[in-house]
């Protein structure tokens, strides 16, 4: 198994928020709460804006922790606290470090500290534990905002046999 050292910083990753972030992220997680996807309601509860919900919040965190990591990391614990809100229009700038390296149920386990931060403040504080794959990692490599799952629109149907409705 590989060892990074204790103190070792990921590199940062910004993250505009937009309104289809928030709006299509809070769908996906199935979080229908009107404060992530209707302005004027959310307004009318006292928030400036739509907000991103703590299901996309962290998604985003151990997506940040798993590019850094590689894919075959196991993510065994994630934490967190929400602080300021995401919203549209602003950046979310996430930073990391490597905080600890423990011994636990015959693995060597990472602890990874991470800060998002948007221009209020720390939107989210966490720690994510994870167990790095035996392939090295570097360090310094960057986070590639623009990388993603294939769109949908891009795989092909599959037909399946037999009749529609039967």
């Amino acid at each position: 198994m590989r060892s990074i050292d204790i103190g070792t910083q990921l590199p940062t990753w910004e993250l505009p928020i937009t309104t289809t972030l928030v709006v299509s992220t809070a769908l996906a997680t199935r979080d229908f709460q009107d404060v992530h996807h209707d302005r004027d309601l959310a307004q009318s509860h006292g928030s400036k804006d739509i907000f991103l919900n703590i299901l996309t919040t962290t998604g985003l965190v151990q997506r940040y922790v798993g590019e850094w990591a590689g894919h075959e990391a196991l993510v065994r614990a994630c934490e967190l606290r929400l602080g300021a809100p995401a919203y549209p229009g602003d950046t979310l700038t996430f930073s990391g470090t490597v905080g600890d390296v423990v011994e636990a149920d015959g693995e060597r386990r990472h602890v990874v500290d991470v800060v998002g931060v948007v221009s209020l403040g720390a939107h989210v504080t966490a720690r994510v534990t994870l167990v790095l794959p035996d392939r090295a990692v570097d360090p310094t490599s960057a986070i590639d905002p623009t990388s993603a799952v294939e769109p949908a629109s891009a795989v092909e149907p599959v037909e399946t046999p037999g009749k529609v409705g039967a």
